[in-house]
């Protein structure tokens, strides 16, 4: 990101066995720049794998060089938003056309390793998940690294911000490598 960064969000995504949910493919930027008024694709996702993820599992997929091309997505997205989304992407979505053209370009490949794998991507990387049917849980833990010289602006369109437990607005500083805080 050639800058000092900040957490800008992190979450857990659980998917139990048996029950697991599907995540509708989607590009984090688009919801960061619209409901959250992220200026510019300087972010960078990190997922750890707290589980293993397998192909049964609902594992995240990728598509490899999506990040590349921006997709806009139609229709507006509805104030507060992000009480429904996080648990369906129903606004923010690309459409049918612009994913098959991205999958062409770049295919589709799901992120399968042991627990404890650490996997980075950015932040306008085309992903989604297929729901988990198999008996094993899948769970991972992200944590969004912002540029500081990304700091978020109003959110697009009027919207609300989103909360701060959500999307930080005002990080009080950016984070310091531990050799530098071991150290310091």
């Amino acid at each position: 990101l050639a800058s000092e960064v900040y957490i800008h969000q992190s979450r857990a995504n659980l998917k139990p066995g048996f029950k697991g949910k599907e995540f509708y493919w989607h590009s984090d930027f688009e919801t960061w720049h619209v409901e959250d008024g992220m200026p510019a694709m300087r972010a960078l996702s990190c997922l750890v794998m707290l589980t293993d993820n397998n192909a049964c599992n609902g594992p995240l997929m990728l598509v490899p060089g999506s990040h590349r091309h921006f997709i806009s997505c139609v229709g507006a997205t509805p104030d507060e938003n992000y009480k429904e989304s996080l648990r369906q992407q129903e606004y923010g979505v690309p459409d049918q056309t612009s994913l098959q053209w991205l999958v062409d370009k770049g295919g589709i490949r799901p992120v399968v390793a042991r627990a404890g794998a650490v996997v980075f991507f950015d932040c306008n990387t085309m992903h989604g998940s297929s729901g988990n049917i198999s008996p094993w849980p899948r769970a991972n833990i992200f944590m969004v690294y912002n540029s500081v010289d990304n700091r978020l602006n109003a959110p697009c369109h009027g919207l609300k911000p989103r909360p701060e437990y959500i999307a930080a607005r005002d990080p009080a500083r950016s984070l310091e490598p531990l050799d530098a805080v071991a150290h310091g």
